[in-house]
């Protein structure tokens, strides 16, 4: 029927709406009148996870490229949650520090919208479509506080560098159509698996180029460089957009095209990626205790994190496929819970991001320096947080893989990495300095934001069980 054809873009469709809607009426508003803009965002945001919900099971393919597999929709469901979080954390500081909140919030549904579309797409030109939807709105959001020396330079640097990956990307793509003939991904895979046996040099080419602009966008080294003048530079809530949602559409990406495309060649990506992640989870680790501000320190956090995603990727089982969509929305929830605190405490002329500004932080604001807790524990990967269950099935997919030296590594990192997270609790509860930052009043829905995080991170923690079963079957159902 017609509208089948139509069916895997619905998801898509509803942001892109809701988006437009946005625009318009921010257009058309009176002077001083004010519209609820943001709640058109999460109108449409809702009707992507309805039809999303609706499509479950059913394999529905648009145009041959668009494909609504349940792989694809559970990482939808997952930038749902990322967006509506996003959108209610920000409705007091758009506010708070003027922004034009028509364009703020139609970047971030476009935003979204490329993400849908990377972790949607059987073409590797349709995913390099939906990464440079992304990529664009989010560069522009970097900046978006344009009277501010520090965001309009972490802007400029995310833009050059991501200009500077997307060139690997698309001759990644170049040199695999000038192989295969086509950008299909099943066609590529099924190509690749004839050529399993040949030494065709090129087709290494390729892998190489396409692994250099994946690796960028999860921040993973030695492509990072980017990652914490970008996240320092950025307003706290479009930092933790960015570590959530980008970093979610990139894996999602990352896992269809290496795991089963490039399958065949696993023999040859999966030593590298092995390297990657080691290199990746040290350097994240290490250097994240050094820092005295949360943003950058939470950046650094974010690189390791992309490490033990690569950990479940280099696995490459089937507890490692599923522990890769799991942590993704365990990862997405903490996180973007963390860096709504940072933004609903700072104000328009200080961003209260250094640690210092978090002495005694119980005193003045227990009930923030409670949910700041959890969120910290669960980063740190200890129970009973959805952040240790990740953890533990990220690094049993290691073990069971055979790849013993990746779990200790990843293990031993982890536990250095509390002593950063851990540092701030010290900070909130027990500091001795007297506190110097007055914080301003927090909003309800910043707050109802934040407990539904928190309610989340827990009860995934506690029952993890039918959340890692959807994951399991929805990853069983293209790899």
């Amino acid at each position: 029927m017609f509208h089948s054809s139509f069916d895997a873009v619905v998801p898509m469709l509803c942001v892109a709406l809701a988006a437009l809607a946005v625009m318009g009426a921010e257009a058309f508003r009176s002077r001083g009148e004010t519209m609820p803009v943001g709640g058109l965002g999460i109108v449409g945001l809702i009707g992507a996870a309805v039809s999303s919900a609706l499509l479950w099971n059913r394999n529905a393919i648009s145009f041959g490229v668009i494909v609504a597999d349940n792989f694809a929709l559970f990482v939808t469901i997952t930038l749902v949650i990322v967006g509506i979080l996003t959108i209610m954390f920000s409705s007091p500081v758009v506010k708070r520090d003027g922004l034009p909140k028509g364009d703020f919030y139609a970047l971030i549904l476009f935003s979204i919208v490329g993400m849908m579309m990377m972790a949607s797409a059987n073409d590797l030109l349709v995913i390099f479509i939906g990464l440079e939807i992304m990529s664009i709105a989010v560069y522009v959001l970097t900046g978006i506080r344009r009277d501010d020396p520090r965001a309009t330079e972490a802007a400029f640097k995310y833009f050059l560098l991501g200009a500077f990956s997307s060139a690997f990307f698309l001759y990644g793509i170049a040199f695999t159509y000038g192989l295969a003939g086509t950008t299909r991904l099943d066609r590529i895979g099924a190509f690749l698996a004839a050529q399993s046996m040949s030494d065709n040099r090129l087709i290494l080419v390729a892998l190489g180029l396409l692994l250099v602009g994946f690796a960028f966008k999860i921040s993973a080294v030695p492509f990072h460089m980017w990652t914490p003048d970008a996240y320092e530079g950025a307003p706290a809530i479009v930092t933790g957009f960015m570590s959530t949602g980008v970093k979610a559409a990139a894996f999602a990406a990352f896992a269809r095209v290496f795991l089963s495309a490039f399958e065949p060649f696993s023999g040859e990506w999966a030593p590298i990626v092995w390297w990657i992640a080691v290199a990746t989870m040290i350097l994240g680790t290490v250097v994240g205790v050094a820092q005295s501000n949360l943003k950058r320190m939470l950046a650094y956090s974010s690189i390791a994190h992309g490490g033990y995603l690569l950990v479940g990727l280099v696995a490459a089982n089937q507890v490692g496929k599923a522990a890769i969509l799991f942590y993704l929305l365990a990862y997405a929830v903490t996180n973007l819970a963390a860096f709504g605190v940072i933004a609903l405490l700072g104000t328009k002329n200080a961003a209260n991001d250094e640690l210092r500004d978090y002495a005694g932080l119980w005193h003045s604001r227990p009930a923030l320096a409670g949910l700041m807790t959890v969120c910290l524990l669960s980063l740190g990967g200890l129970p009973p947080t959805v952040g240790f269950i990740g953890k533990w099935y990220i690094f049993s997919a290691a073990v069971g893989a055979g790849y013993y030296g990746l779990a200790i590594i990843g293990v031993l990192t982890s536990v250095i990495s509390v002593f950063f997270y851990l540092r701030v609790v010290v900070m909130m509860y027990m500091s001795d300095q007297p506190a110097t930052v007055v914080f301003p009043p927090v909003s309800t829905v910043g707050m109802a934001a934040l407990v539904a995080s928190i309610v989340v991170i827990l009860a995934l923690g506690i029952l993890p069980t039918p959340v890692l079963n959807l994951a399991a079957e929805s990853i069983a159902t293209i790899f």
